[in-house]
């Protein structure tokens, strides 16, 4: 089940929350609770135990951490991350490594590895992050461990960010599991259901339009492929990805702020960027926070001589394009990114600075869609083959038709990417997203909300084309 499914939105959604919004204030942990179990459960029935049977046993090991001192306490933090990050490498990178560990044996003579497919945990990626960030969070003295198992699972199960985040650190949200009567209010909820909107719109009216074109471009064969098309396939997946990815994060804030929780910010007009270090302070934030605390500081940070800092981030970003997806283009667009990083440390900032403002995100959205492709493509090897007709300037006979609807909607899109590297524009967005705003702002809001869920409902039962483009994540 995901946020723009018509099960959702016309059933699940109001029934949580009538339910939520009527029930005492002791009850609600147990039932967004339920909610969340039985969410997750509708599209992964089985893997829904072995995730609550992992929260059970880290619950535990966490609690026991919290009573233990010098090295038992060390132990036990390895345990918990081992369980963690087992389970993740397990289920996420296992058929990886036997396929290529086949390729190799097979090259070199040897008999294969039988294997059997291990399917996916949805949304593994992102709970095991969290689950990381409480046993850590716990192992240095940031907070005390929760006292009831049922407000644990509530952290990690929580149905509005379970599936593609934002990353919530458990430092955030730790008071707010407890008690966040003073976030539920009228207020809370009606801005909560306008941010709620403008994700779902994000997600139906743009990125699901973009990418549908954007299929099309990708299954084409090399040799159908022209120069156009393939800049066009990418630049429309550049914001296909921003808009659903995005819009999916101001869905999940949305919902939370309507049940009282305040969810970190997770995008920040990413393509105003004007180097590739800027990009990832706006570019799924909690994620690159969550680098940086946890990997990055860790490995030394900025305190170590410059060529191991150099190396350190290079690392972090490997880990971060692994952690995306288990294929070799993903771990190529993560060394990719982290080049940048480096040249920028080196001698890009500098450039930039020299060149200004708008070449320099014009040159830094270059090179963010040519990391694109090696994300878009299904291998490494298509997205070279990609990346060779973006540059060859032929032109082919092809299948696909762009239509005025697809420029239409790429206009948009351009213009929603763009429009926030106006300082004013920038600044104004923060302010509508605030909690506080006049009560003629919250009707104005709540207009537009019932208009556009409306549209958004209409698209998506008037057509079979609503792809969920952070599954395979």
């Amino acid at each position: 089940m995901v946020f723009s499914s018509s099960l959702f939105l016309l059933f699940f959604f109001p029934a949580f929350l009538i339910i939520y919004f009527l029930i005492g204030k002791k009850m609600k942990n147990i039932f967004a609770l339920l909610a969340s179990i039985f969410f997750y459960s509708w599209g992964a029935p089985t893997f829904i135990f072995i995730v609550l049977g992992s929260i059970i046993i880290d619950f535990y090991i966490v609690k026991f951490l919290n009573e233990s001192t010098g090295r038992n306490k060390k132990i036990l933090l390895v345990l918990s991350i081992i369980l963690n990050v087992g389970l993740l490498a397990y289920f996420k990178y296992a058929n990886f490594f036997i396929e290529n560990l086949n390729v190799f044996l097979y090259q070199t003579g040897f008999t294969q590895v039988g294997w059997t497919r291990v399917a996916l945990p949805i949304g593994i990626s992102f709970f095991t992050f969290q689950k990381l960030t409480y046993s850590i969070d716990v192992y240095r003295n940031v907070n005390v461990p929760l006292k009831k198992i049922t407000d644990y699972a509530l952290y990690i199960l929580m149905f509005p960010q379970l599936i593609a985040g934002p990353i919530v650190r458990y430092n955030e949200i730790a008071d707010q599991l407890v008690d966040r009567s003073a976030n539920e209010n009228i207020n809370n909820r009606l801005t909560g259901f306008f941010r709620f909107v403008i994700g779902l719109s994000k997600k139906v009216l743009i990125a699901n339009v973009l990418g549908e074109v954007v299929d099309q471009i990708f299954e084409l064969p090399p040799h159908e492929l022209s120069t156009y098309l393939a800049w066009m396939g990418v630049i429309a997946y550049a914001f296909q990805i921003y808009f659903d990815f995005s819009g999916y994060s101001d869905m999940a804030i949305g919902i939370g702020r309507m049940i009282g929780f305040r969810f970190p910010e997770n995008f920040n007009n990413p393509y105003i960027s004007k180097n590739i270090t800027e990009f990832w302070h706006r570019w799924h934030i909690t994620l690159g926070r969550w680098m940086r605390d946890y990997l990055y500081i860790p490995l030394g940070g900025n305190r170590v001589p410059k060529a191991r800092m150099y190396f350190n981030l290079w690392v972090v970003f490997l880990i971060c394009g692994f952690w995306h997806g288990a294929a070799w283009n993903f771990v190529f667009w993560g060394v990719f990114h982290g080049i940048f990083l480096i040249a920028d440390k080196v001698f890009l900032l500098k450039f930039y600075k020299t060149i200004g403002k708008i070449p320099s995100i014009i040159i830094t959205f270059f090179i963010v869609l040519i990391g694109w492709v090696f994300f878009r493509a299904d291998n490494i090897s298509i997205a070279w083959l990609y990346l060779e007709r973006m540059f060859t300037f032929e032109p082919t006979q092809s299948s696909v038709y762009l239509d005025l609807k697809f420029f239409v909607i790429l206009g948009i899109a351009t213009f929603f990417s763009f429009w926030g590297g106006f300082q004013a524009i920038e600044k104004w967005q923060k302010k509508l997203f605030n909690t506080e705003q006049r009560n003629i702002t919250i009707y104005g809001m709540f207009v537009f909300s019932v208009i556009f869920l409306i549209l958004c409902v209409a698209s998506i039962t008037s057509t079979g084309f609503n792809p969920f483009i952070y599954f395979r994540f």
